[in-house]
């Protein structure tokens, strides 16, 4: 993470938090996809090291959570 950037350190612990949220959901109801969308968006924020790719990819995760719902 870039701790120089406070926009990035800031969207970084939101997005954790939210993916804990997704991660706690998912594993109180059995629904694998919350759990792995859960687990990924609070791994996402120690990879990502730019704005841009951190939100992009929240967004395709999001995307990719809409569609698997939609469809099953």
């Amino acid at each position: 993470m870039n701790f120089d950037d406070p926009g990035v350190m800031l969207s970084g612990v939101l997005i954790g938090a939210v993916g804990m949220g997704l991660f706690l959901y998912g594993k109180k109801s059995a629904d694998y996809r919350a759990l792995l969308m859960g687990v990924a968006l609070s791994v996402l924020p120690l990879v990502a090291h730019t704005m841009l790719l951190l939100w992009g990819i929240t967004g395709a995760c999001a995307t990719v959570m809409y569609v698997a719902r939609r469809l099953g």
